[in-house]
């Protein structure tokens, strides 16, 4: 057979396609965990970036990270790889550096505040539904004398309020111990009542929880369990 110009015609391509893998057979699992693996590391990157506590994004961002490497690594997007390893060096670095500080008194301090102060207000105000949350009836006496609040910051961030009743025989009831959600996998009330001497300070020996009060960490701080409430005598107290 002859095209239009006489010369002989090319005989047709083959045009025969390669079948898609059957369900079932070993490259069809191949690729479907492949696909379960990305979309898998990518869920999990998008709940860490939800996530309010600061060492759960970490966490969660670390694991979303190492499931990208493993999967851009088996689909060979290497552009994607080298992303994914440098969020994983950057989270590792980010949690080794929380865990290490957590109970560094270089990292953190307490400041005491006048129980009035406009700063405190403020920051009731603005938790308030979430101390609310935790504490129910909670209400804090602006004009009470026999008071003491104190922040703990970490660097120039609020992380944690202390609020305490003074009680006979120099004894601090806590009133309120709140923590800030990006922080509250961490203690910080340990720097109030174990390390900064800022209860001792104030001339107060131990420092007692309310009855009923909901709060397992106490038991970690050498608290212990007294008629329902926590009890600690303040270290360096006199």
């Amino acid at each position: 057979m002859a095209d239009l110009a006489g010369r002989p015609a090319l005989p047709p391509a083959d045009r025969t396609t390669v079948p898609p893998a059957e369900p079932g057979t070993a490259y069809a699992r191949g690729v479907n965990w492949l696909e379960m693996l990305g979309w898998t590391g990518s869920a999990v990157l998008v709940w860490s970036l939800l996530q309010t506590r600061i060492l759960r994004l970490r966490g969660w961002n670390l694991l979303g990270s190492v499931l990208l490497v493993a999967y851009n690594a088996a689909v060979g997007v290497w552009p994607m790889v080298g992303l994914n390893v440098v969020l994983t060096v950057i989270n590792v670095a980010h949690l080794g550096r929380l865990l290490r500080t957590r109970r560094d008194t270089s990292a953190y301090a307490v400041v005491e505040l006048p129980v009035a102060d406009p700063f405190l207000r403020h920051l009731l105000t603005v938790h308030g539904a979430d101390v609310a949350r935790f504490n129910p009836g909670f209400r804090w006496p602006y004009d009470a004398a026999d008071r003491t609040a104190f922040l703990v910051l970490r660097a120039d961030e609020v992380v944690g309020i202390v609020l305490v009743r003074a009680l006979p025989d120099r004894v601090a009831q806590v009133e309120l111990d709140y923590v800030t959600p990006r922080y509250r996998d961490f203690t910080p009330g340990y720097f109030v009542f174990r390390r900064s001497g800022a209860l001792t300070d104030r001339g107060f020996r131990r420092v007692v929880t309310p009855p009923g009060m909901v709060a397992p960490y106490y038991a970690g701080l050498g608290f212990t369990r007294q008629d329902g409430a926590y009890a600690l005598d303040l270290p360096g107290a006199g």
